[in-house]
């Protein structure tokens, strides 16, 4: 039995020269809370969130009393500490802080668990296929149009296949200019996509939606609020453009209400906000059964392993924020990312780079 002994909390920070905007949000640092679950044998677990600048203390506090319970628990009964800690946490709330620091140590177990039994994370659930199709994530409202440029030709010359840009002006037909530069820029070769992070109207979501067609952009992501479905619905029938949504859920609700709608085409977890493994698969294996791709949010280093284990995986988001704070940076190549063979989920923070709290 590998039981778990203690844990250890950290902050980590990414390089960031200046702030950075989308339709809704100014990000001001790019930050992240590393969790290491350590076992009686020595061996460690860990996982790790991105947080920005929002509510470090919260989420650190949460994280703690979280890991907390999973002290002197086997590191391999991941369900079953998953439901002691979704007991624990339902007084006061399960979605929100309590949600992500209930998958970092989900996550962190996983990897302990794992490492273990000597194997990567994905040949201990199976796998599917070996490769994983990436796009180049950015494209941030802030960004001057030369700093845009750079970035998706950045992503051309690495040989990525497809960029996603942000969308949201004040006035959507400076969007429509940005995204046809983008696609000047790019050539017919590369797929875009954009994305309004919820921060457009349903008039004027509708609206660029019409107007993009000609520069055949792949698909429109939280083009507006998550909660209105009534208005998914309407521009699933209207705009003529795929919907991704799914971020930003805390459960596969959303997911349910939007298919009964039929108003989504695209379903996008987030790992930490749904729960972790189980609740990532589970949610991916819903979406399979409505013929829906899984396409997730932010986190490759988890997701690349995690995508090659499910049959309707469409690719991953790609961000290179901690493959300068990581040991075992994700190899990307012609646009597709590969699972580490390394046990657990194949990487660590290098210790240089965290600061415990």
């Amino acid at each position: 039995m590998e039981r778990i002994n203690n844990f250890s909390v950290y902050t980590a920070k990414a390089a960031l020269n200046k702030p950075i905007a989308d339709a809704t949000h100014t990000l001001t640092e790019i930050s992240f809370i590393v969790l290491r679950l350590h076992l009686q044998s020595g061996i460690t677990g860990e996982a790790y969130l991105l947080s920005f600048q929002y509510s470090p203390h919260a989420i650190a506090g949460a994280l703690k009393e979280v890991a907390t319970m999973a002290i002197g628990e086997n590191a391999s009964d991941t369900v079953s500490v998953y439901k002691k800690i979704d007991t624990a946490n339902e007084y006061f709330g399960n979605e929100g802080v309590n949600r992500w620091a209930q998958a970092a140590v989900n996550i962190a177990m996983w990897d302990a668990w794992a490492k273990t039994l000597q194997q990567p994370v994905w040949k201990v659930l199976g796998a599917n296929h070996f490769k994983v199709p990436v796009y180049g994530s950015g494209g941030w409202l802030s960004y001057t149009t030369d700093e845009l440029i750079d970035e998706v030709s950045s992503y051309k010359k690495r040989g990525f296949s497809a960029v996603k840009i942000k969308v949201g002006k004040p006035d959507w037909k400076e969007d429509l200019e940005r995204l046809a530069k983008v696609r000047e820029a790019v050539g017919n070769s590369i797929g875009i996509m954009m994305d309004a992070n919820q921060g457009m109207t349903v008039p004027n979501a509708l609206q660029l939606a019409r107007a993009a067609r000609s520069l055949h952009i792949q698909w429109f992501e939280e083009p507006i609020d998550h909660t209105d479905f009534q208005g998914y619905q309407l521009l699933k029938n209207q705009a003529g453009i795929s919907l991704a949504m799914g971020e930003r859920e805390y459960s596969t609700l959303p997911l349910r209400e939007l298919v009964k709608l039929n108003a989504i085409d695209i379903w996008q977890p987030d790992i930490l906000r749904l729960g972790g493994v189980e609740a990532w698969r589970n949610s991916a294996a819903l979406a399979l059964a409505h013929n829906i791709p899984v396409l997730p949010h932010y986190y490759k280093d988890y997701d690349v392993p995690l995508l090659c284990t499910v049959s309707n995986g469409a690719g991953a988001e790609s961000f290179d924020w901690i493959d300068p704070l990581i040991d075992h940076p994700l190899a990307i190549e012609n646009g597709f990312a590969v699972p580490h063979n390394r046990s657990g989920w194949g990487f660590s923070f290098e210790d240089e780079y965290l600061t415990e709290i």
